[in-house]
Formats: C-alpha cells, sequence, structure tokens
C-alpha cells in the first residue's frame, strides 16, 4: 500500500521528462553532463560497528563491504538504457553509437562501488562499444579529484566553517531533538537492548549530545560522537530495505515515512559535514572547476562522472543548487545511484541549461524495474540559488558560468597559512612525486589551480609560479 501510494506522487514529476514540440522547435540538444552518485552497495565495512548493536542478522549482501551490489549493478544498468533512449530521441548520439575521438567522456572515482557503477552504466548506454572508464588508481583507493579534502586552511577558515556547520538545520539543539524520535524507533526496530554491545555494558541507546567536528587540511571533514553509529544503523537499514524487496525491517512493518526518517538520520550526518557553503567551495572545487570546464567544450557530447553522496552535496551547495524534495524515494534529497544532468541546450544564437534531478524510484529498486520514455526513472528540476530560469526552465549559460566562475573565487580567496594546524609539507620538498591535472593527464610542472600530487591534491596559486 505505501508502495503504491509512492507511485500515484510520483506521476506528476514524471511529465517534466516530456519536453514539447514547441521546445523542440526552439531548441537543440548540445551536451549532457552528468554527476551521478554510486547505486547500491553493501554497508561500507563488514564487521562494523553496525553489527554488534542488534541480535538479528543482516541481509546476507552480494558483494564485499562498500561494493557494489548485484542489484546496483542490474539498476545501473537499466538507467544507462533509459539514457541511451533519451539522448537518441533527442538526436544527440545515435543508436548503438561508438564514441569518435573525445565526444564521449567516462570519468568514475577509483573506489569499486563507483568504478562498477560506471561500467554498468556504459554497458547500458552504450551496447555496441567497450567503453573505457577513466580512473587514476588502483581499485578502492580514493582519486583525490572525488574525495572531499580541504586543500586550503587557515585557522580562521576553520572557525567560520565550524560556526556555519553549527547553524544548520536550526541548529545542534534543533536537529538534536528533531531525530530523537527516530533514533528511539531504530532502538526498537534493531532491538538494541539485547544485542551484544547492550550486553557487554556497552551501546545500549543511540547518543549525539557530544557531536564535534574536525576541520583540518588535506582531510575530509569529520564528525566524532555517538551520532556516528546512529548513521552507520540507519545506512545498513535503508540498503537491507533496497536489497530484500521489503519495507519491513526486522519484523517491523515501516510506513513509507518512518523509512524516510531513518533516512534522514543518515542526510542529517552527510549535510552536517558536506551542505556548508564555506566548506563546500574548498571541498567541491575540483569538480566545480571540471564540470564547468565540461560545459563550455563544443567537441563533448556527453560526459558522465561517477563519485558519492558527498559530491552531490558539496557541488549543490557550492554553487547554491537547491535540490528539490523527492518523491517516490525515501531518501529526502539525493538518492542512491541520483545524478546530477545538466543538460546544454541551443536556440542557435545562445546557449542554455537544464539543471535535473534523475534517480529511480524506490518501487522500481526493489522491483527492479526496466526503464524506459514510457517507464521513465525520477527526473525533478533542480533549482539554482538567485538565477531566474525563462519560460522554458532553462538558465542561460552565461548565467550559470557565473556562479562557477563566483564558486572558484570564493575557493582562490581562501588564504592557505603554511603554519595552520593540519596543513602539509609544501610540494616543492617532494618533486619526485607524479603531478597531474584534473584531467588524469600527466604535468611536467605545477600549474595554477588545483594539482594532484602524489596522489594529494595541492592548490597552487599564480604567484607562487614566479617563484
Amino acid at each position: 500500500m505505501a508502495v503504491a501510494m509512492l507511485m500515484l506522487c510520483g506521476i506528476s514529476a514524471q511529465a517534466q521528462m516530456k519536453r514539447s514540440d514547441d521546445f523542440h522547435a526552439k531548441y537543440q540538444l548540445k551536451e549532457v553532463v552528468v554527476m551521478s552518485r554510486h547505486n547500491i552497495r553493501s554497508p561500507l565495512s563488514s564487521g562494523a560497528a553496525y553489527q554488534r548493536v542488534t541480535p538479528y542478522e543482516w541481509f546476507e549482501w552480494s558483494s564485499p563491504g562498500s561494493q557494489l551490489s548485484l542489484r546496483g549493478g542490474v539498476m545501473e544498468t537499466t538507467m544507462g538504457q533509459f539514457f541511451r533512449k533519451w539522448v537518441v530521441s533527442e538526436n544527440l548520439l545515435p543508436d548503438n553509437y561508438r564514441p569518435e575521438g573525445d565526444d564521449v567522456l567516462f570519468y568514475a572515482n577509483s573506489r569499486q562501488r563507483t568504478f562498477a557503477t560506471a561500467k554498468y552504466f556504459s554497458a547500458g548506454f552504450l551496447p555496441f562499444a567497450n567503453v573505457e572508464i577513466t580512473h587514476k588508481y588502483e581499485e578502492d583507493k580514493m582519486d583525490p579529484v572525488f574525495t572531499p579534502k580541504f586543500t586550503k586552511m587557515n585557522d580562521t577558515y576553520r572557525q567560520e566553517v565550524i560556526a556555519e556547520m553549527q547553524t544548520l538545520h536550526g541548529g545542534p539543539q534543533a536537529w538534536m531533538n528533531a531525530q530523537k524520535a527516530t533514533l528511539d524507533l531504530m532502538e526498537e526496530i534493531i532491538d538494541m537492548a539485547h544485542s551484544p554491545a547492550a550486553l557487554q555494558g556497552d551501546s545500549t541507546h543511540f547518543w549525539f549530545d557530544d557531536t564535534q567536528f574536525k576541520i583540518e587540511k588535506d582531510d575530509e571533514p569529520k564528525m566524532s560522537g555517538g551520532y556516528t553509529l546512529a548513521n552507520s544503523v540507519a545506512d545498513a537499514l535503508v540498503l537491507q530495505c533496497y536489497e530484500t524487496e521489503s519495507m519491513t525491517a526486522f519484523g517491523h512493518e515501516l510506513s513509507v515515512e518512518q523509512w524516510r526518517a531513518i533516512c534522514a538520520v543518515k542526510e542529517v550526518y552527510d549535510g552536517l559535514l558536506f551542505t556548508s557553503h564555506r566548506a563546500a567551495v574548498n571541498l567541491a572545487y575540483p569538480l566545480v572547476s571540471r564540470i564547468r570546464e565540461e560545459l563550455q567544450r563544443q567537441d563533448r557530447k556527453f560526459m558522465f562522472l561517477c563519485g558519492h553522496d558527498s559530491n552531490l552535496a558539496s557541488i549543490g551547495a557550492a554553487l547554491g543548487l537547491v535540490f528539490p524534495e523527492t518523491v517516490r524515494a525515501l531518501e529526502l534529497h539525493t538518492p542512491i545511484g541520483s545524478k546530477i544532468v545538466f543538460e546544454k541546450w541551443s536556440d542557435g544564437t545562445d546557449e542554455y541549461v537544464a539543471v535535473n534531478l534523475v534517480y529511480q524510484a524506490v518501487d522500481q529498486l526493489q522491483g527492479r524495474t526496466l526503464l524506459s520514455l514510457d517507464v521513465p526513472p525520477m527526473v525533478l528540476p533542480v533549482t539554482v540559488k538567485g538565477l531566474t530560469a525563462n519560460s522554458d526552465g532553462l538558465y542561460r549559460l552565461s548565467d550559470l558560468d557565473a556562479r562557477f566562475v563566483e564558486a572558484m573565487e570564493e575557493y582562490e580567496a581562501i588564504s592557505d597559512t603554511p603554519d595552520a594546524v593540519g596543513a602539509v609539507k609544501p610540494v616543492e620538498k617532494a618533486p619526485s612525486s607524479a603531478i597531474f591535472n584534473l584531467h588524469g593527464q600527466r604535468l611536467q610542472h605545477l600549474q595554477k589551480g588545483v594539482n594532484i600530487v602524489g596522489g594529494r591534491k595541492y592548490a597552487r596559486r599564480h604567484e607562487d609560479l614566479k617563484r
């Protein structure tokens, strides 16, 4: 019944995929840039704390810890097939296309779940081509381009970031109070009181009043405290829901509203770490600059980037993207496997961009629904704070580009204090380290902006190059 109600709620959202004849008479699709989150995975680590806080046996995952599940691979192939049908219908690419030159590019983080997501998508998208997925490192090493790390830091900036984090979700007391009822529900669902952890005198309740943030250079934003355990359990519960095709968890029949509340536990966690604007312009700089460059190209037809929910969150916060509240989904804003899709259109004189959030509904994930133009995924418009779309729902590319530039300039304006806590040694100390740009191309010398040096992001200013 709950899933059926979700299906009814989503009918109006699907209609936004359908472009009118008048629209097609005015515009031609020139390029598509997709920033994707990986599809369904197993929990991040086997033998983790989430297993100790329940006496129940979790679902037997179809993949090792943190890797793309078998269902995730099937669903991403289906998503690729949908995108193939769509771009063919828009005359961007011919059916069964085999790429030539640089007109199609796939680039994924080197984690198994992101690389595999890109590979499965490419199989559905270009079934007649053996698409190479660009990635830089061996399996499961993080590519710095997709790693939301701070590459600039000073003590004042650190305090600004923490202060902004403290205001998110209405402030600490507000978000803690908002999560209390859901944490109580989760304790009941997993029977935490009779778990191995409880019997050993360890965890008997979820707690969250000891939350602290750690913000350092060359590291991701981190949270310490009991709320991290709640985040891990919420993550595992939702993944189990997808994999078992059931809205029941350990014998508890849950409503859609309860599942969305459980998802909100994780989304609050991610939001606190990755969606403060001051942090996001730093964390997302490599991907923001890369997507901007892609939208300026004239030779590219399709670009697929695959990373993580933290990437979508930080890109959105850096650019002022306003994600819609989802329908037919458990997650509130960026569901598993979701994609920010930048569509570049031309009217023959000017260029425009539509920004959409594309994801598979929960009933499509559980039912392994085959997608098509007649049975599409969910497609919801993403608005850009401070910009006005035209009557056709498109933003001028020049206006959106100015927003990209603004975010990049905010990053450039952050001073990098060498003696700030957590600062790394200057790159000149390690001249033998391999240097790459954000395209993965090997460089002989540092260039302005962000370089990848010895597997780490390094911000290089113009004045440094003169030394």
